[in-house]
């Protein structure tokens, strides 16, 4: 289980915030030569929007599902359970091909393809008793910075879009609709958070939030 908190910044606090941690931290190994790379997610909720409706009330113990890749590479597909106990976060992750990801929006992935694997297993369960089903999109674009003691991570997302339909997952360059114009900062780390990283990431006058990418996006479809 890890730490995990959210700040709304401008981007005058996200150019000082990135100036102190170039000094010590460095980037996360997946970025391009820009620093960034970009991330595709699909969201999965209920009929009743159960992940949505305890997300804005607080639930003390919440999950999200969502598959997820990065830039264009199709080839590497996870499946994710996002939870969330007493504040502190967990995440569970399982790989998948894009003709399973396929399966898995449209509904088609049968039994004796999930067995022996256990998230996937819990999602089709899920997808039976609770009636999950993809619900929306979420893109957009991460600069993230890793820093060893504490296993701190520092991210910073902004160019946050939606799609409206999900079978255009895969589809590259859809229409997808901008959300919130801001960027969020996102500090996540385990057991402790190093005092020098604690002083890189303060922002006068900027408090934690519980913004959700996902809840911002689901105001769109």
């Amino acid at each position: 289980m890890r730490h995990e908190y959210k700040h709304r910044i401008t981007y005058e606090d996200y150019l000082v915030v990135r100036g102190r941690l170039r000094l010590f931290a460095g980037w996360d190994s997946h970025v391009g030569n820009d620093g960034k790379y970009v991330v595709h997610s699909l969201y999965f909720d209920n009929y009743s929007d159960q992940a949505l409706r305890e997300k804005l009330d607080g639930v003390n113990r919440r999950e999200k599902f969502r598959l997820r890749y990065y830039n264009d590479d199709t080839d590497y597909i996870r499946l994710e359970k996002k939870s969330k106990v007493n504040g502190l976060c967990d995440k569970q992750s399982e790989a998948v091909t894009k003709e399973e990801a396929m399966k898995i929006c449209n509904g088609g992935l049968s039994f004796p393809e999930v067995s022996g694997r256990p998230l996937l297993q819990e999602l089709y369960a899920k997808m039976g008793y609770r009636l999950l089903r993809p619900r929306v999109i979420v893109d957009y674009e991460r600069e993230p910075y890793v820093y060893g003691p504490g296993n701190v991570r520092v991210t910073f997302d902004s160019r946050i879009r939606t799609g409206l339909y999900h079978n255009k997952l895969f589809e590259g360059e859809y229409a997808g609709v901008p959300t919130e114009d801001c960027i969020i900062m996102e500090v996540k780390y385990d057991a402790f958070l190093p005092e020098i990283m604690e002083k890189a990431v303060r922002v006068p006058c900027r408090q934690a939030s519980a913004f959700s990418k996902y809840a911002a996006c689901r105001m769109y479809g």
